[in-house]
Formats: C-alpha cells, sequence, structure tokens
C-alpha cells in the first residue's frame, strides 16, 4: 500500500500531496537538486515543501552565492 500524506507548505503554507510511498511520483521529484541545495534547504526547513517553494528557495540559493561573489569581488577591488 502507497503512503501519501496531505501536508503544509512549510514556506508558503499551501496543501500538497507527499508521495513518500510512491517517491518517484511525488511533486519534488520535479525539481532537480544537487547535494549543495538540498543542504541549504535542510538548513532552512525541517519538513517537505511544495515544488514551487522547492524552485524558489533554490533560485535564492544561488542568488546569495552570486551576491556573495559580487561582495567579495567589490571588498577587493576597494582594498587596491
Amino acid at each position: 500500500m502507497n503512503k501519501h500524506e496531505e501536508k503544509n507548505c512549510p514556506r508558503c503554507n499551501t496543501v500538497f500531496e507527499c508521495k513518500v510511498g510512491s517517491i518517484l511520483l511525488c511533486q519534488c521529484t520535479t525539481v532537480t537538486l544537487n547535494e549543495e541545495e538540498r543542504t541549504y534547504m535542510r538548513e532552512q526547513f525541517s519538513d517537505c515543501l511544495c515544488a514551487p517553494c522547492m524552485q524558489a528557495v533554490k533560485a535564492e540559493y544561488h542568488n546569495n552565492l552570486l551576491k556573495d561573489k559580487i561582495d567579495k569581488l567589490a571588498g577587493k577591488s576597494k582594498g587596491l
């Protein structure tokens, strides 16, 4: 028997169906994450997110990386 569960996304509070018993059919499999992105999400949230929020948090992670790189470059150029 497949285990499906209605959950509320901890980021946006939208109700979605988690299909942990049929993980290949779960909405979360529509979002591809690398290990760094997964770690970032785990640090921010302790439960499953809906797919749109997963995409948004993934984008947030990359925006933060880019901002950090820009800040480092700006800091180095100020020191010259």
